[in-house]
């Protein structure tokens, strides 16, 4: 069955009967998506899970975007249908890439981060990267948080298991435990949790809009550092600039930013095949953590 088809069925299923027509689209890597037109409503986007569903999976990103909109005032789409199978939301534009569209975002993403920051780690519910859930358990120490729920939690994986061999696993505890040395000690605020550039689209005014989160209390930088470590267009430098004004962030923010983003390098390794270079990644991050044995009389 098609992507449209699926969609059309299942927006049938769930009681929009007057869709007449599902225009795919493309760019997500986890779930169909398209938007749906149909008689008397403008239209719709619409996504639905093609490999493994979740039952709370939608329930989770409608409560994220929700939270996103009204604890941190980030600009989200409205949801209009939530299912097992299916998620309806306000159709958004795609963005047009300008110094003067990332530098807004800039200014909205800093006032998430800033506005909400406050102690403990973690979240209400469990939300979900990609396919596979991420345990929000709430810790009140950063360093626990990140380290047992955002890394160490993907060694068990099969893929992962297949792809990093015990020194590399050895090499990713000893970052762990490293982490109060090589990271500040900051509070947690709410996080979008997947923010790179596909997540970002617009409002038909231009207006920066996120999309498909992966909440919880946790480091800002763990979103700069999606940001800055995924691809993107050169205009978004300005994004950085202007968050780091904003927040006071200082200097050595960059070099923190591939430790951060370790943590989407085992996701993607733990979710797909080919892993587009992201062990490769991890391992060259792990590197200087590996210990390095001496041989007797050397």
């Amino acid at each position: 069955m098609t992507t449209p088809d699926l969609l059309r069925h299942r927006l049938h299923d769930a009681g929009l009967t007057d869709v007449t027509r599902v225009e795919e689209l493309h760019g997500g890597v986890v779930h169909a998506a398209g938007l749906a037109h149909s008689t008397s409503a403008p239209p719709v986007f619409a996504k639905t899970a093609v490999q493994s569903r979740q039952d709370d999976m939608f329930a989770a990103e409608a409560d994220g975007l929700q939270s996103l909109r009204e604890l941190g005032g980030i600009r989200t789409p409205d949801v209009h249908l939530v299912t097992p199978d299916l998620l309806v939301l306000e159709a958004m534009a795609p963005r047009t890439d300008t110094p003067d569209f990332w530098e807004r975002l800039a200014h909205d993403v800093a006032h998430l981060h800033t506005s909400t920051a406050g102690p403990g780690f973690g979240w209400h519910r469990t939300t979900w990267l990609g396919l596979e859930p991420q345990d929000n358990t709430w810790e009140d120490d950063g360093f626990e948080f990140f380290a047992r729920r955002r890394l160490l939690r993907w060694l068990p994986e099969p893929r992962v298991r297949g792809a990093f061999d015990e020194a590399d696993r050895d090499a990713l505890e000893h970052l762990c435990a490293r982490l109060p040395e090589l990271l500040p000690d900051r509070p947690a605020c709410l996080t979008h949790g997947d923010l790179w550039s596909s997540n970002v689209v617009a409002t038909t005014d231009g207006d920066p809009v996120l999309v498909d989160p992966a909440v919880s209390r946790t480091w800002a930088e763990v979103d700069v550092a999606m940001l800055w470590c995924e691809p993107r267009p050169p205009e978004s430098d300005r994004f950085f600039d202007v968050y780091a004004e904003v927040t006071g962030l200082d200097g050595g923010w960059r070099e923190r930013m591939p430790l951060l983003y370790l943590r989407q390098n085992l996701a993607v390794v733990a979710q797909f095949e080919p892993d587009w270079g992201h062990a490769e990644m991890a391992r060259a991050i792990l590197a200087p953590f590996r210990r390095r044995s001496t041989a007797p009389g050397a």
